[in-house]
Formats: structure tokens, C-alpha cells, sequence
């Protein structure tokens, strides 16, 4: 930077922005987002980081599509300094994956149980993903949905619903008190296939209402939550779950790629339900 022949500033990108007048801008925030009024202003957020992650809400396990077992995730996540792992098996509807059914979840359950009693510095959560049906009601009853730490709802069929449709049909499953994250919300996958049509101010609302949240996929094959929703849903007051949605040990590990997307999205440590100790967490999840 100059003033005329003087060279005023340009040893750092920090120093350039104080020349100019303005807070220090991370790079994930500049997109032409009303970054740099709030540079100006002193209103820019404190991204969120790694180390902020205290836990993952999104795994998967031998037992329906995941590559390693109970016991191998639950001591990979512990080495990774995280002090719980949801595991969230699918549900039966999915019969591509050998979804669990009541009697099989009720199994794992007792597993986890065990596994808990053995492990040291490490709680594993007994969760679900769950699957959204049609008519927006859940794949499993909600005498074992309430028995467990965590409930992961997804869509994973009927992707061509009217937008009108395919958004009653989520905002159905909110209404669920067991109801607690609601994952990959578009459903998109990464030139593979388009989001969903969905209204996604009213799923907000709707997520809000319900006191649910909305997770921020990290698989690097879907990042959904998109940037732009994620700084909707900060604006909204809706609170993000960044998980891996992880079938391996080595999945764990694509967290990084969900916390770029959540600096992108102007997400802060605040912002997000895996950066809080197991208690807070279990706090947060409880509704009504």
C-alpha cells in the first residue's frame, strides 16, 4: 500500500487493514457479505475453530453402513480429544444399509451402555439417524426414539417433492418432541445431485420454534448447510450441529473440512451445539 511514493503499509494483511481504518477481515469472510461494514462497524464474528469441536453428533458403525466398529470409533474420536461421539446408525426404512429396527437399536443401545462402562475420558451417546418419511413422521416409535441421547432426522428419499411438500414433510418431523438435529437439509450432494426443493427461511422458523437444530454436514461430499445458510441461520438464531457424518475412523477426521464451511457462514463457537461440554449438551437437547 501507498501514499504517492511512500509505501505505508503491506508487510501483513493485518497491517493493510488497520491503514485503512478497518478490523481484520479472515479470509473465509470475504465474500462481499456485509463484511466490511462490520469491519468498519466492529461487528465481525469470531469464527468459530477446530479446537472449539468438543464432540461429534453424526457416526456410523458396522452395524448398517459404517467401515469399523463400536469400539474403533468410539477410541479414534477419544484420541482426536473430543469428549463424546453420537453414534447414529440408520434406521430400517433403509434396507439398502440393513437399517436397525426396534429390537437391533435396543441391542446397541446395551452395547453402548457396556462399551461406556469400560472406556475412560470418552462418553459414547446413543443416537439414530432416523429416517423423514413421506407424510413427515419417523422411521422408528417414540417409546425407543425417547430412550436415546440424541435424535438425527434425515430425508433420504423422495428428493422430488413439491417444495411445499418436501417442507411440511420436515417441518413435520421438528414437531417430533424426540426431534433433535435435522442433517444434510438440502440433501445435496456435491455434482452428484441438487439440494432439494425446500423453503429454508420456514424450516428456520420452524427449527427455532421447535427448539431443533440443523446440522452442517462435513462431509466434503455435501457441506450442507451451504455457507449462505449457515450465516441465514446464525441471523435466525438457529443453532448448527457441525458433524462428519463420519463411516470410518478416518471420516472423523473431516471435521476440518465443516469448519471452513461454518467460518464461511460467519458461525462462532456460540453458534454451534458441539462446541459445549457433555453437560451443556445435554441440556440443549432436551425439549419442552
Amino acid at each position: 500500500m501507498f501514499e504517492g511514493e511512500e509505501r505505508v503499509a503491506g508487510n501483513t494483511e493485518e497491517e493493510i487493514y488497520e491503514k485503512l481504518g478497518l478490523d481484520y477481515v479472515e479470509p473465509e469472510l470475504r465474500e462481499n457479505r456485509g463484511e466490511l461494514e462490520a469491519a468498519r462497524k466492529g461487528e465481525l464474528p469470531n469464527p468459530i475453530t477446530l479446537d472449539d469441536i468438543r464432540g461429534d453428533l453424526h457416526s456410523h458403525t458396522t452395524v448398517t453402513d459404517g467401515r469399523d466398529g463400536l469400539e474403533e470409533m468410539a477410541r479414534a474420536a477419544k484420541e482426536r480429544g473430543y469428549g463424546y461421539l453420537t453414534i447414529t446408525d440408520h434406521s430400517k426404512h433403509l434396507r439398502m444399509v440393513d437399517g436397525l429396527d426396534e429390537k437391533r437399536l435396543w441391542e446397541q443401545m446395551e452395547e453402548i451402555d457396556h462399551l461406556n462402562e469400560e472406556l475412560g475420558g470418552i462418553t459414547v451417546l446413543k443416537g439414530i439417524e432416523v429416517d423423514i418419511l413421506e407424510d413427515g413422521s419417523l422411521d422408528l416409535p417414540d417409546d425407543i426414539l425417547e430412550e436415546l441421547d440424541i435424535v438425527v432426522c434425515s430425508v433420504h428419499h423422495k428428493f422430488g417433492l413439491s417444495e411445499k411438500k418436501q417442507t411440511e414433510r420436515i417441518i413435520g418431523a421438528m414437531q417430533n418432541s424426540n426431534a433433535n438435529v435435522i442433517a444434510h437439509p438440502t440433501g445435496r450432494m456435491i455434482e452428484e445431485r441438487q439440494p432439494y426443493d425446500v423453503d429454508m427461511e420456514l424450516m428456520m422458523e420452524a427449527a427455532k420454534e421447535n427448539g431443533c437444530f440443523l446440522e452442517l454436514n462435513a462431509n466434503p461430499n455435501r457441506l450442507d448447510l451451504n455457507d449462505v445458510y449457515c450465516k441465514m441461520a446464525k441471523e435466525m438464531g438457529v443453532k448448527i450441529s457441525v458433524s462428519t457424518d463420519a463411516h470410518s475412523t478416518s471420516g472423523l477426521g473431516n471435521m476440518r473440512f465443516g469448519i471452513g464451511q461454518a467460518r464461511r457462514g460467519w458461525l462462532e463457537k456460540k453458534d454451534v451445539i458441539n462446541t459445549r461440554t457433555l453437560k451443556q449438551l445435554k441440556k440443549l437437547l432436551k425439549r419442552g
